[in-house]
């Protein structure tokens, strides 16, 4: 623990080691269940499942805990209790999205690479690694997974996953709306192994579910939502909601409930700091509505959340849910029941919207609209992801011009668009494919490179200026290219975004000051180190949105102890932009302001802040 400049105590996770027991000590670590969780917990699985199915599954679920709790150091124990929940996250906190094999390199495992490559070149940028799934899979680059328990043998080990643990915070990804086809225990399913006989939704005729059923169900793909599967009792459809090779659990079932918690505490014994549930809008199927984002999906969140609470405070939940923005951040619940953080799907779509109309104005009135329910929650700043630039969060944000416009300029970028299809039986743009450097710079552009990573570099920016916690994808260190040949073989569009790098090759890049590699790396790590050391980007900071110029993008941050104050001006366009601020507008009167980022310093006399902007500056002004 350390005190930051405001007198604030916040935790230094490299001075925190999260390691537990290898074996449970139940005799020196025991958890009393306390009444008021029994309460709790009983309360959700009654409106689950009735209240005689709960009391029957509720000793099973203290056990799994207890077995947990048991593997906890005395230290974890005692450190628990001083957990400061408004200081779970804080400015430090940056996450780097990656595969654990985007960078490989010959006689190493990509896990051992990936540790080698962050410790030398994002040392003193990234804190948490978020990395995809690295469990064993048949498809879809990682999320239908075969094994829950165990890490890829081609990526590494258990202890390159501990070893990581104890240097960084680590997101796991808890993919648990669906499991691979290949997997045991779909494998159990299809051989009619009574106990996994209600594992998963099937229906013995097709036509089971009517097409007034299939109509009403939301989802992000164009497949039918069964598949046909023989079984050793014969024929079966079974709900499948991404591609008949994910097949989806059925939560109507208590044991798959069960299951999965253990696994979510297994991850959290593991070194999993945080855990993504991926696609958990879907967790819930119950035909006739929309099977997404129902009341029970939310309730199975907050038991997670219950059970982490008690045994694992350290843990935090994040909620991978691309749906319209209102739904998406209706899983925080009431800021201290359900997810810790939720993805800001919003921000990517309407960030490209900014720099492609060179206006400001939408991103402006949205992000006054963006107010944390507590301090314990955060939002989850992110620009692109090994997936694309999702386009569902902006449904009832941007009207449907103003989406078709952005997909037809990613498309002029290089960019591929992904559907669904919506309840009117026609396909809709989902998802655009597409790096995030050529989102916002065209292959074929005739603007010079420097001005190219000036506008880059702009962008992200804003993710790192808003309330939250920002997360970037590793290709944005390296400004990386569509991967085109990828999408020529017809597996996934999202393979543009997915580029394996070659280590030798990419060290030799950034290690060259005359390459675009290396510029945007040092530049991207030079922001990044300014922004972890201000206060005033604490997520629990106050944010206010100005409206200055609609070339400009405007946000005054300032620090939980209102000891330090940020003028972030980010100027979206090619253009030069003269700006005048009054100070009673920040309502901060000094004459003597600090460019966190140049260095400069500036001196206003009228009580105004007057400033001119060159193409794509950004400034953080401090005021002296």
């Amino acid at each position: 623990m350390t005190d930051t400049p405001s007198g604030r105590t916040k935790r230094r996770y490299e001075g925190v080691k999260f390691i537990h027991n290898l074996e449970p000590d139940y005799q020196k670590v025991r958890l009393e269940i306390p009444h008021d969780f029994r309460k709790k917990i009983l309360a959700k699985l009654s409106r689950l499942y009735g209240k005689q199915t709960a009391n029957e599954y509720m000793p099973e679920l203290e056990r799994i805990c207890k077995v947990y709790y048991a593997y906890k150091t005395e230290e974890m124990v005692e450190f628990a209790k001083s957990l400061d929940p408004g200081n779970r996250f804080t400015e430090e906190d940056v996450i780097l999205i990656t595969y654990g094999d985007l960078i490989r390199e010959d006689g190493a495992s990509p896990l051992t690479t990936l540790s080698k490559f962050c410790g030398i070149y994002l040392k003193q940028t990234i804190n948490t690694l978020h990395i995809l799934p690295f469990f064993p899979y048949s498809s879809d680059r990682g999320f239908a997974i075969e094994d829950f328990e165990t890490v890829d043998p081609k990526l590494g080990t258990w202890e390159n996953i501990v070893d990581l643990e104890t240097r960084y915070k680590l997101m796991f990804d808890g993919v648990i709306n669906h499991v691979s086809s290949k997997s045991r225990w779909f494998q159990r399913f299809l051989d009619a192994t009574p106990h996994y006989k209600d594992f998963f939704i099937s229906y013995d005729s097709y036509d089971d579910l009517t097409p007034e059923e299939r109509s009403a169900i939301f989802r992000p793909r164009t497949t039918d939502i069964l598949t046909k599967f023989y079984t050793i009792d014969g024929e079966k459809h079974v709900w499948s909601t991404f591609s008949r090779d994910q097949i989806d659990l059925n939560f109507k079932n208590p044991e798959v409930l069960i299951r999965v918690v253990e696994i979510l505490l297994l991850y959290a014994r593991k070194g999993a700091d945080i855990i993504r549930l991926d696609a958990v809008t879907f967790l819930w199927a119950s035909p006739g509505t929309s099977c997404a984002n129902l009341e029970e999906t939310h309730l199975i969140v907050k038991i997670f959340r219950d059970i982490l609470d008690l045994v694992a405070p350290h843990v935090s939940i994040i909620t991978e849910t691309n749906i319209p923005h209102e739904e998406n951040i209706s899983y925080f619940g009431n800021g201290n029941d359900e997810a810790h953080m939720v993805y800001n799907f919003a921000l990517p779509p309407l960030v490209l919207h900014t720099f492609y109309t060179k206006d400001a104005t939408r991103l402006t009135e949205w992000a006054e609209s963006l107010k944390p329910l507590s301090e314990t929650t955060a939002y989850f700043n992110f620009l692109d992801s090994h997936d694309g630039v999702g386009l569902m969060a902006v449904k009832d944000i941007l009207s449907p011009d103003e989406i078709k416009f952005i997909t037809q300029r990613a498309r002029e970028h290089g960019g591929f668009i992904s559907y669904k299809t919506d309840r009117d039986g026609l396909e809709a743009p989902y998802e655009i494919n597409i790096t995030w450097f050529n989102a916002l710079c065209r292959e074929d552009g005739t603007v010079h490179i420097d001005r190219q990573i000036k506008k880059f570099i702009a962008s992200r920016a804003i993710a790192l200026a808003l309330q939250g916690v920002p997360g970037i994808y590793l290709h944005s260190f390296f400004g990386t290219r569509n991967d085109v040949e990828a999408v020529s073989c017809p597996v996934s569009k999202r393979e543009v975004n997915r580029k394996v790098l070659d280590y030798s090759t990419l060290t030799t890049a950034i290690d060259d000051p005359d390459t675009l590699t290396s510029k945007i790396i040092h530049k991207l790590n030079a922001l990044i180190t300014i922004r972890t050391k201000q206060s005033a980007f604490h997520p629990n900071g106050s944010q206010e949105i100005l409206k200055v110029k609609p070339e400009i993008f405007a946000v005054l941050r300032t620090s939980p102890d209102k000891d330090q104050h940020i003028l972030s001006l980010i100027n979206i366009t090619d253009d030069e932009i003269q700006i005048t601020i009054p100070m009673k507008t920040v309502q901060i009167f000094k004459q003597e302001w600090y460019d966190l980022i140049s260095q400069d310093k500036h001196t206003f006399k009228d009580e105004n802040i007057g400033l001119t902007l060159k193409p794509y500056d950004v400034v953080w002004l401090e005021p002296q």
